[in-house]
Order: C-alpha cells, then structure tokens, then sequence
C-alpha cells in the first residue's frame, strides 16, 4: 500500500512537471523574438531549444533521474527571470498582430 501511494505522488510529480515545461515552452514560443534582445536575455530561439528539451526529457525519463532535475532547473530560471522581465515591456513582450493604420511607433489614430 505504501509502495503504491509512492508511485501514485511521483506521477503526480511527473505530470506537474510535464505541464510546468509544457506551459514556459508555450509561454516562450508566443513572446516577440526582439523582446529577449530588449531585456538582455538569451535569445527566443535558445529559450525554445532548453525548455522543448526539458519538456522532452520530463515525458520520456522518471522524476528519480538527474535529467528531470536539470530540466526543473532550467524551467524555473525561465518563469523566475526571463518571463517578468519579458512581461514588463510594453505590450507585455507577446506577438500581436498589427492593423492597417499602425505605424512604426504604434497605432495611428489620425488626430493630434
């Protein structure tokens, strides 16, 4: 009973970590690339390889493994530095899609 409790909390530790790196790796790909540069962070593209690489590893290896462990770590310094730094810039560091009337400093109003 107590050997089955354990299995049963570490795939709840599995999945709660499958579903942290899946949610920095989404998190990642939907910010402006020229967001990282603006903070001083990697760049998008080397934020998308370390956690898709920590999403990877928390499906494929146990929580008990020292790679899980790796991947936490790299997982947390994204959501702990890189995400509020991302999210103090203006628009919040997110795509967007622009309309018609924007211009290269924002969205063009045609009044004073």
């Amino acid at each position: 009973m107590l050997m089955q409790g354990f299995a049963g909390l570490m795939w709840l530790l599995s999945m709660a970590l499958i579903l942290f790196s899946g949610f920095a790796l989404i998190d990642a790909a939907i910010r402006r690339e020229d967001a990282y540069r603006a903070t001083s962070k990697q760049t998008k593209p080397f934020w998308l390889i370390i956690l898709g690489l920590a999403f990877v590893v928390n499906l494929l290896f146990p929580i008990l493994s020292f790679l899980p462990v790796i991947g936490l770590i790299a997982t947390i310094v994204y959501m702990v530095d890189v995400r509020p730094a991302l999210r103090d810039l203006p628009g919040g560091g997110r795509s967007r899609r622009g309309s018609s009337s924007d211009g290269p400093y924002g969205p063009y109003n045609g009044g004073f």
